[in-house]
């Protein structure tokens, strides 16, 4: 196997940015491509990355996502051109939506017409990164003549947007550098890929030019019922209790009672009964979680879907130290 494999940071699990940095590095010495990590309510990821990028030598560094409900569009090209220049060119910008939880109850903004905001954050960073002064007359941001007060450089970061439905994933491939799609089947993420490329097409691009990274939550161990079960456990969370647009994809695909079961049983607050719920068929389709060789295949298989530039493996809560350790020795055993 020979496409690229980015690594998801789980920066909940370290205790300092030190930790996370030697993570980072240590994804680094295996040959993965990229290195990512989301942010909530814990640290903030544009402190997190300056850190991992002093710290390392060549992995590209790239953040999953940013909210155009918690940073202004203007702010968000600085920290991605600032980010460029601290990182020799190694930044890779990523936004989303986010979810109406994070945007209400953390930023205090309304979650409004979040397709919208996203795509006039877009079009106001290029701007930015454009020189000169940025005027800018939308339905939800209006700026109005000043300029980025530092040279930009001839290859600003390129933008990746997190997304899962039909339309914002085609928002995508009109306006965006890359797709990170998350909890896709391999059926349904080859799928969705249509929507990707008429939305390159609409926008006069190229949709092989585009990175398209799906994150697949991975767990390799020699105790493979252990890693099923932290695995499915997981799953069922995201599907059930992340917000509700894991669950609407999840279901869309096929699994709506599954869905409709899980989420039932988050409403008793009942995980036990969550993660029963979601069957081995699901799980074996959604996520890579088993012995080093059953991993290995079902992470092949999603990096040989038409279109998919890389694969981001992200980790598994419960998981400790040394079950991370193996499970990035035997994907980098890939490399």
């Amino acid at each position: 196997m020979t496409i690229p494999l980015d690594l998801v940071v789980s920066v909940s699990d370290h205790d300092s940015l030190d930790s996370v940095a030697t993570q980072a590095r240590r994804a680094e010495e295996y040959g993965f491509e990229r290195v990512s990590a989301g942010e909530t309510t814990g640290w903030d990821m544009v402190t997190t990355f300056a850190v991992i990028g002093e710290r390392t030598d060549h992995i590209g560094l790239s953040n999953d996502v940013l909210s155009p409900y918690g940073r202004a569009p203007t702010v968000l090209a600085q920290t991605a051109l600032t980010m460029h220049e601290a990182t020799s060119g190694r930044f890779r910008l990523g936004l989303g939506t986010s979810s109406p939880a994070i945007a209400k109850r953390w930023h205090g903004a309304s979650f409004d017409r979040p397709l919208r905001r996203l795509r006039e954050t877009i079009d106001i960073v290029r701007g930015v990164y454009e020189g000169g002064s940025v005027n800018y007359d939308g339905e939800i941001y209006q700026l109005d003549g000043l300029s980025y007060d530092r040279a930009v450089p001839d290859d600003p970061p390129s933008i990746d947007v997190a997304a899962l439905g039909p339309k914002a994933v085609e928002l995508a491939g009109r306006f965006a550098d890359g797709w990170v799609p998350q909890l896709f089947t391999v059926g349904g993420l080859d799928e969705r890929m249509a929507d990707l490329r008429r939305g390159a097409e609409l926008g006069g691009r190229d949709p092989t030019d585009l990175r398209v990274a799906p994150l697949v939550r991975c767990f390799a161990s020699e105790d493979r019922e252990r890693a099923r079960e932290e695995t499915r456990a997981m799953v069922a969370f995201l599907v059930g209790a992340y917000g509700p647009f894991y669950g609407q994809s999840v279901a869309e695909q096929g699994y709506e009672d599954v869905v409709e079961e899980i989420r039932a049983a988050w409403d008793d607050r009942d995980t036990a009964a969550m993660a029963a719920a979601l069957p081995d068929e699901l799980l074996d389709e959604i996520a890579a979680a088993g012995t080093p060789d059953e991993v290995r295949e079902q992470i092949k298989q999603f990096g040989e879907i038409d279109g998919v530039s890389a694969v981001r493996i992200g980790f598994v809560r419960g998981m400790d130290s040394a079950d991370k350790e193996m499970t990035m020795e035997v994907l980098g055993s890939m490399l």
